[in-house]
This record gives C-alpha cells, sequence and structure tokens, in this order.
C-alpha cells in the first residue's frame, strides 16, 4: 500500500483532521454472488470532506476508485484490486420541502431508507423499480426504470445533483447549471467521479390498489396495442415461455385503507425452498424445467386461466417483488410496438414450434433449442422517457420516440450454480433482441462491446465520452468493465485506469474473483 494512505490509516482522525476510513481484506460481492473482487482499500466515507480527500489521497497514490452500493447488478462493473468507495454511511436526508415535495440527500442513501423517510412527511417516490435495496446514486447511474406508461427512467425526477470528480472538486450540475455534466451524470456508469448529493423531486404518498391475473398470452398479446398499457399507471408482465400463458399485474392509486394479499404454503419458507431445490435437480435434469415451471407458479398464480389475487398496499411496497435467488439478468429495451413479435419469436424458438401451429411465427435465430430448457419466467416492462421536461441522459437506452419495451431474461443460479443453458440461451435472446432493435439496460449481463455501443448511441455516445474524458482525463474512474463497453479503441490506456488481467473461477461458490493490474 502506498506511504500516504498507510500514513491516513494509522491516524484515526487523519493526518489533517479528516478522517479516512479504509480497511483492508475486504472482499467485495454482487447480489447473486456472480462476481467478487478483493480491493486493497474499502473506503466506507461519512462526510463530503472525507469522499474529497479519498480523491485527493487515491490521485496522489496513482489508485484506480471503483463506487459501489449493494452490488445488485450481476455484471463485474464495480470489480476492482484497488480502492473501493462504498457510500451506506453517507446516507442523511439534508432537507425536505413539504410543500414543493423537493428532497435534498446524500447520495448513499438506499432506496428502502429514503422511502421511509419520505413517509414521515407524507411524501413517496414516484415510481420504483422491482427492488428497493440499491442507493439511490447508484439506481440512477445505470438506468433504473420502473412499470409505467406514464413513467420514464428514475432519473427524470432528479432535479440537481453533485459529483466529486477526479481533481477532487465537487461540482454541481442540473438541467440549467452544468448542462452536459448532469447529461452525462445521470445515467453515468460511475465513470465520471463520485455523486455525493442529489436533489429529487417527490410526491405526496399514495396507496395502490393491484391485481394480477394469469391468462393466455394470445390475450394478452390481443390487447397490447390497445387496453394492456393504459389500463392503470402501473402495469407488468410475467410471461411464462413453457406454458403459453402470462400474468397481467395492474395497480391503480386508491384511498382505500390497505388490504395485505391472500397468502398460502408456497409463500413462505416451504414454497422458498420447494422451489429452490426442484430449480437444483434440473441443474441436471433439465428435461423437467417446463414442469417445475408449470408446477410452481400455477400454486403461485392458479392453474385456471383467469385466476386472480389482489391487494392495497403503500407505493413503496406494492411497487416491489421478491427476486427470490441469486440469478443473471439479461434486460434489453425495444420500442412498444416490436414486443408482441419478439416475444412469439422467442416461443417459437423455445417451443419448437411447428408452422402448423397457430402461435408460430419464423423466428430466424440462427441457434439451435435443441436439448434447452430454460427458467421462466420473461419480465415484460414499459416506462416512457418522452414524457419528462428534464434532460435525457446521454446514455438513455430508451426509445426518444415513443414508448420503451424492457424484456429480462431471468435464469436463477439455484445454489450460487450456473445453470447450464445461460450461454446459448443468452447468445440466442442477444441476437433477437438486436434483431429487433433493441439496446441492453446498462445494470444486466450482456456481451456487447464498444463498438456495438458506437453504433445505437452515436454522438451521444461521443459526447458522454468529451465529457467523461474532461471530468476524469487520467482515468481513476475507468475499469474493465468501462474499457470493453464504453471506452473509445483509441483511447489506448490510461494513467489511472484499472485492467482486468486474471478472473479466477472459484469452484467452491461459482463466485469469480477479479485480480487486476492499473494502467
Amino acid at each position: 500500500m502506498h506511504p500516504l494512505a498507510l500514513a491516513e490509516l494509522a491516524s484515526p482522525t487523519g493526518t489533517d483532521g479528516v478522517p479516512f476510513r479504509g480497511t483492508p481484506n475486504h472482499v467485495h460481492r454482487t447480489w447473486a454472488r456472480t462476481f467478487s473482487s478483493l480491493p486493497e482499500l474499502y473506503i466506507q466515507p461519512q462526510s463530503l470532506a472525507e469522499i474529497e480527500k479519498v480523491v485527493n489521497l487515491a490521485r496522489a497514490c496513482r489508485r484506480h476508485i471503483s463506487t459501489t452500493g449493494c452490488g445488485h447488478s450481476p455484471s463485474n462493473i464495480t470489480c476492482t484490486s484497488s480502492w473501493m468507495v462504498n457510500l451506506d454511511n453517507y446516507n442523511a436526508v439534508l432537507s425536505v420541502d413539504e410543500k414543493t415535495g423537493v428532497v435534498v440527500m446524500q447520495s448513499g442513501i438506499r432506496l428502502f431508507q429514503l422511502c421511509k423517510e419520505l413517509d414521515k412527511y407524507g411524501l413517496a417516490m414516484p415510481n420504483l423499480g422491482s427492488i428497493n435495496e440499491q442507493s439511490i446514486a447508484g439506481a440512477i447511474s445505470t438506468g433504473t426504470h420502473g412499470s409505467s406508461a406514464r413513467h420514464g427512467l428514475m432519473s427524470e425526477d432528479v432535479i440537481a445533483l453533485k459529483i466529486t470528480l477526479a481533481s477532487g472538486e465537487t461540482k454541481a450540475c442540473s438541467k440549467t447549471e452544468n448542462p452536459d455534466l448532469f447529461r452525462a451524470a445521470l445515467l453515468s456508469l460511475g465513470a465520471l467521479g463520485i455523486i455525493t448529493e442529489i436533489t429529487f423531486q417527490a410526491v405526496p404518498e399514495f396507496t395502490l390498489r393491484w391485481s394480477q391475473t394469469i391468462d393466455s398470452d394470445q390475450k394478452m398479446f390481443n390487447t397490447w396495442d390497445t387496453t394492456l398499457w393504459s389500463q392503470s399507471e402501473f402495469v407488468r408482465v410475467w410471461w411464462f415461455p413453457y406454458t403459453r400463458r402470462a400474468v397481467v399485474w395492474k395497480a391503480e392509486k386508491t384511498e382505500e385503507e390497505p388490504r395485505e394479499p391472500s397468502t398460502s404454503w408456497q409463500d413462505g419458507p416451504l414454497g422458498y425452498y420447494l422451489y429452490h431445490n426442484l430449480l437444483y435437480v434440473s441443474q441436471f435434469v433439465p428435461k423437467l424445467l417446463p414442469w417445475v415451471e408449470w408446477f410452481f407458479f400455477g400454486l403461485q398464480y392458479g392453474f385456471p386461466n383467469g385466476s386472480t389475487t389482489s391487494a392495497i398496499q403503500p407505493s413503496r411496497k406494492a411497487l416491489l417483488m421478491n427476486c427470490l435467488y441469486s440469478q443473471f439478468v439479461n434486460e434489453w429495451a425495444l420500442p412498444l410496438e416490436k414486443g408482441p413479435l419478439a416475444i412469439r419469436r422467442l416461443s417459437s424458438w423455445l417451443n419448437h414450434l411447428s408452422p402448423s401451429d397457430p402461435d408460430y411465427v419464423p423466428h430466424g435465430i440462427p441457434f439451435s433449442a435443441d436439448g434447452l430448457y430454460v427458467h421462466a419466467p420473461v419480465e415484460v416492462r414499459i416506462s416512457d422517457t418522452t414524457l419528462t421536461s428534464n434532460a435525457r441522459p446521454y446514455l438513455d437506452p430508451t426509445c426518444e420516440a415513443g414508448p420503451t419495451l424492457y424484456l429480462n431474461a431471468t435464469l436463477y443460479r439455484p445454489y450460487l450454480a450456473d445453470p447450464p443453458c445461460r450461454e446459448r440461451y443468452y447468445e440466442a435472446f442477444e441476437w433477437l433482441m438486436r434483431d429487433m432493435g433493441g439496446r441492453p439496460h446498462w445494470a444486466k449481463n450482456f456481451v456487447v462491446g464498444a463498438r456495438d455501443v458506437e453504433a445505437w448511441y452515436g454522438k451521444d455516445i461521443a459526447e458522454f465520452r468529451r465529457i467523461r474524458d474532461e471530468a476524469d482525463p487520467l482515468g481513476m474512474f475507468v475499469g474493465a468493465w468501462h474499457r470493453e463497453k464504453i471506452m473509445a479503441d483509441t483511447d489506448g490506456v490510461l494513467e489511472l485506469e484499472e485492467m482486468e488481467v486474471r478472473r479466477v473461477k472459484n469452484a467452491e461458490n461459482g463466485v469469480v474473483a477479479f485480480g487486476s493490474l492499473k494502467g
């Protein structure tokens, strides 16, 4: 370790009175245990002065910085063998204007903590994704969205933010102040600096009456262009390939008293471990998967078409879902109108449909599905970023001319075991998504590289790179993931950039460990 860092660690309050809260020998893992790494230092600052000091020390010690929250992204975007900054202890709500709903907060606050704080003032977040474990900074930095044609990305509700750059200077930005930096920071992928403060537009708290109904996927297709996505403010779908059925979940604001959904044994530990063990057995006997999916999701949602469950819950609870187990997720954004064809093509391929089947469409996927059995369901959601008056992030993957559909192919890792179908399924899924004009969700597992990104984002990725280079010319915040996905081939290795040199598979639990060198 560099002598400067050692000297700071040896002093409880820091040599300048500002603490340096670094810890060696911390193993960082993603939530899904898909990746892990051993940073030289794991640093948890508690003030802006500490964050600025970490950046200045890193520059003096020639160290790379990776910023992480809960590690919910299953990719290697935060993996490092250098310095890792976690902002869990930098999580205070700084001010709340109860009249306007404008809230200023430190960037490390987790969404579940933020929702609790807002509730004290009769406020709520306008929209949520499927989980609330992420930090607010992590959620906006990766393009988190919800399930609503009336909302876009979570970043649309960010009024302003502050970000500490590689120089150690903290800059404020908004739609009118440093607007280019603002557009880059709204979906920064951690490559610009450390977001330290966020000004957010909350709304009055609200309760949702929701219901979910399982029926044939043909019924979903028949209403796709008419009522499916407009019937309620919040709508999401789970599509089950093998049974050709879909669960449609919808929620609307209400003044009614809360009412929890009815529960049964499959909602508790017995159901959790039954499904987990069935998934694990199917690792060795993949042909069981269609039966496992029919059985478990029939228990959960109902076997007869038209089965419905409902509840009335606060929005902070109703909009969430249980992710269950360690998983890979491969999610793409594509034009909403292409959804039925994309799903039907995937169904024809997975189910080996013949031209005589009424649901058959030519899939065109140039990979064999023979012997391939995958987990279900595929999550189907929607957003519309064209409705916001806020700045559009440079790296926003959504459609600029209308609503965006998200298709998310989830694969569970029962007891942390990688599913044998993963490589071929995702190869075919990504081929189909490309063919349908899609772009990947930044936080998920996808294999495309920087040249694909250039083709999709054109002048926007060029502008993002320009702003990134001005904010961090030495590459302090550039890691192996950034080099592969968003950096230009002509850049060369930057002075403080971290390059991956080896990747070791852990035979015990399937975790992949990183060993890296700085440029």
